[in-house]
Parts: structure tokens; C-alpha cells; sequence
């Protein structure tokens, strides 16, 4: 009887995840760990990936729009933490053009060196990495005179309001927002809640803590929004992602029209007014 021979070994192919878009650099995926080593997708990683590719959606017209109109680009992202939004922008979109600047401004030096050693590695040479404040960002030399598009992603309480700041600084002809944790407002709300009983019947919105905190989150993102519009900015708003991907889910979009919302600024001291939020005038009526 003829002896068998066994079959030769197939080398086993990496996993082919439908979640990653076409001409995604494996390699940055693993080195942001978004992959494993292995190449595999974990569930909390999962929902990180769509967030960013939800958002991608989101700015790429954007940038596409700026590029084709001016030639260049520049995108200044804040908060940018380890930049996953910054180098993944720059990969789908950048890397294929002969134009356009990622920066990455993150006051935590640590994050800021790994951000420039695996640019380096990955060989993104329009991303550039700031350990710098938002007040330095807006004087850095490193930086242009101006920035067509401004993110925040998950920007933490008042890293948003510093985000705008830095926009309004620069001139931007776009902002993409993704507030998170606003404690700001629910702290001032619960500091002035006694003497706001005496002064409105609106106080009932936030006499309990977790109407504080819901109510102070939500009324931020409203300030926030009239505060644009007041500096010449059309706003969008709009959820992120379906909630059950992340409740911090409430996308900004801002386009700079040069046209202000005549009673925008209006509207914002009358709420602080009303709210007993006087002491925040300085933050957004200005």
C-alpha cells in the first residue's frame, strides 16, 4: 500500500478585519494598540477604531475641502494625548498628498516623545509634536500664524474652551469637537445652589447631583456652541457614535462664515444671568 503524504503546512494569513479601512497601516494600528501584536481587534479597541474612523468621516470633507481651495493645510489637534486621531488622519488622508501638516499639541512630554519617535518610525514627516500649553501654542513659532482646522477629541472639563480659544486665536476655518467630562459648569451650578433657589425656579433643573452633573454638561456644550456662533462660526451638533458605543457622544462642528449670530453673545449673558453663573463671564462671554 502506497504510503500517505501529509498535506503541506499553509502558512496562516493574518486575520482580515471588515472594521479596517482599506490602505490603514497595520503597523500603526499595533504601535497605537489598537491591534494586537497578533493582529487582533479586542472590544474596547473595537469601539476606539470606530469612534476615530466615525469622526474621520466626519473632517475628511473638511480637509478636502481646504486642500483643493488653498493648496495647503494645517490641522492642529488638542488634547492630542497619544494622537491616535492625528496619525490616523495623516495615514488616510495625508500621507497620499504632496501637502498638509498634522500637529499634535499635548502637554504631557512623555506622550509628545512617543508621538515623534513613531512618526519617525512610520516615516509621517508632516507631524509635528508640541509639549506646550494652549496659552504657548497660540505664540509658538512652531506653529503657523494660522490653522485651517482645529480637533478636539475627548478633550477633558475646560480642554475644549481651550481648544476654541486656540481657534479663535488662529483664525480657524474649522473646528471638530468631542467634549468630555465638563465639570466646570456643574461645580459653579452646585456652589451657587442654595442662593439660586432664591433667585429662579430654573434651579429645580439641577437641585439633585446627577441633574447637576447632566445639566451642567449639557448647558456647557450650549454656551460653547453660542460663544462660535457669536465669533462668526455656523454650528453643527450632532451625536458621534450610536450611544452604546460611548456616552461621551456629542460632536461640534464649526465652519468659519465671518457672519456672528447678532444675539449669540446676547443669548450667553442672559443664561449666565438667569443661572446664576455670573462667574463664568469671563470664560464664555467674551
Amino acid at each position: 500500500m502506497a504510503k500517505k503524504t501529509k498535506p503541506a503546512a499553509v502558512e496562516a494569513k493574518p486575520a482580515v478585519h471588515p472594521e479596517i479601512r482599506p490602505g490603514q497601516s497595520i503597523e500603526l494600528l499595533k504601535e497605537l494598540h489598537i491591534l494586537t501584536r497578533e493582529g487582533q481587534l479586542n472590544q474596547d479597541s473595537r469601539r476606539k477604531l470606530k469612534q476615530v474612523y466615525h469622526l474621520y468621516q466626519f473632517i475628511e470633507p473638511l480637509l478636502a475641502e481646504v486642500l483643493a481651495e488653498t493648496g495647503s493645510l494645517s490641522l492642529a489637534d488638542h488634547g492630542a494625548g497619544k494622537s491616535y486621531l492625528g496619525f490616523i488622519l495623516y495615514d488616510l488622508f495625508l500621507k497620499a498628498k504632496d501637502a498638509g501638516t498634522v500637529y499634535g499639541i499635548e502637554t504631557r512630554a512623555e506622550l509628545v516623545e512617543r508621538s515623534r519617535l513613531l512618526a519617525e518610525q512610520l516615516d509621517f514627516p508632516r507631524m509635528r509634536f508640541l509639549d506646550v500649553s494652549v496659552e504657548e501654542s497660540t505664540r509658538s513659532t512652531e506653529l503657523p500664524e494660522r490653522i485651517d482646522v482645529v480637533t478636539a477629541l475627548h478633550a477633558c472639563n475646560t480642554a475644549t474652551d481651550d481648544a476654541i480659544q486656540f481657534a479663535f486665536a488662529k483664525d480657524a476655518r474649522f473646528l471638530v469637537l468631542v467634549p468630555c467630562c465638563q465639570a466646570e459648569v456643574a461645580s459653579v451650578l452646585r456652589h451657587n445652589k442654595n442662593a439660586s433657589f432664591g433667585l429662579t425656579p430654573l434651579s429645580e433643573i439641577w437641585r439633585h447631583p446627577i441633574h447637576t452633573r447632566e445639566f451642567g454638561s449639557q448647558l456647557t456644550n450650549v454656551l460653547r456652541c453660542l460663544q462660535l456662533e457669536a465669533h462668526g462660526y455656523q454650528v453643527t451638533v450632532t451625536e458621534l457614535v450610536g450611544w452604546e458605543h460611548s456616552m461621551k457622544n456629542e460632536l461640534i462642528i464649526a465652519r468659519r462664515t465671518g457672519a456672528p449670530r447678532k444675539n449669540a453673545m446676547e443669548r450667553i449673558e442672559k443664561i449666565l444671568d438667569e443661572l446664576n453663573l455670573n462667574e463664568l463671564r469671563s470664560r464664555f462671554a467674551c
